[in-house]
């Protein structure tokens, strides 16, 4: 009676380097193929060249705009969060209300309302303010604080303000629910031994839990980032000059279709994939430590 071996004999392969190729990242090449062939048409083609310059701004307001709108989510997203797990009846009810509201109506209508609905009804309760302490606080500097308030136009508030408060209300909701997830992680067994330590609630959540929670949701926090930076693409419906507005504006004054959005493809490419490889070190880093 034959007996089998259980490790089985490796197949001899009429190319032995095959099993090495299909090791290479050739989506990775694909892709530094493509950006060195941009490259090259941006410093020998004078079409794209007129296009890369007159898009680099765009560039830079939009990694202002992603910037300034992710610090202010994330403020917003931790007091939400922390709201998302509060045993408060009225806390937990608003944090929920918001998130669920602002996670169910696309951003791109949450930036239209916030820069021709919110914006408009803003003003007008300053200047409703602006009336009654005029009326009640004849005071100096109420005075004047009161005259200024009243003055405020519609005009006065930039398009790029309207955007940047309206993607940061957005992506707070989503990084509530980051914070919330991160904080859930955390076994339950670390607030009551902080607490019967003799901590209170707020501080076992700032020197126990929020440590460790922050610890653990870099890493989605370092891809809504990527998100933000790509949905900052919307606010050109707001007519703000960022990279995609702008790719729309020189498209319109060259008729150059194929050379404009193949740069602005590259540019946010560019971006998105350099923000990949940092999240990506981080997410390493954090690893190790762990």
């Amino acid at each position: 009676m034959a007996i089998t071996s259980d490790i089985e004999k490796p197949s001899p392969k009429l190319i032995p380097w095959t099993e090495k190729l299909a090791q290479v990242p050739w989506w990775a090449l694909i892709i530094l193929l493509l950006g060195v062939l941009i490259v090259y048409f941006i410093f020998t083609s004078p079409t794209y060249e007129d296009a890369f310059f007159f898009l680099i701004a765009g560039v830079r307001l939009t990694i202002q705009v992603s910037l300034i709108s992710f610090g202010t989510a994330l403020v917003v997203g931790l007091i939400v969060g922390l709201g998302r797990v509060s045993k408060n009846v009225v806390f937990y009810n608003l944090s929920s209300l918001y998130v669920e509201v602002v996670r169910g109506i696309p951003i791109l209508v949450m930036l239209i309302y916030f820069a021709f609905v919110l914006t408009p009804l803003a003003l007008q309760l300053l200047h409703w303010l602006s009336t009654a302490m005029l009326q009640n606080l004849a005071i100096g500097p109420v005075v004047g604080l009161a005259e200024s308030m009243a003055n405020l136009n519609i005009r006065d508030v930039p398009m790029v303000v309207r955007a940047i408060v309206g993607l940061a209300f957005c992506y707070g909701a989503f990084e509530a629910e980051v914070f919330r997830a991160g904080i859930e992680a955390i076994e339950r067994g670390q607030m009551e031994a902080a607490r019967s330590l003799g901590m209170s609630y707020f501080q076992a959540m700032r020197y126990v839990i929020l440590p460790q929670a922050i610890r653990t949701v870099l890493p989605p926090l370092g891809n809504d980032f990527i998100a933000i930076l790509k949905d900052s693409s919307l606010i050109s419906v707001l007519a703000v000059r960022e990279l995609t507005h702008l790719g729309k504006l020189n498209r319109a004054r060259t008729f150059r279709t194929f050379e404009t959005w193949n740069t602005v493809a590259f540019l946010y490419l560019i971006l998105t994939l350099s923000l990949s490889i940092l999240v990506k070190f981080i997410e390493r880093r954090m690893t190790y430590e762990k």
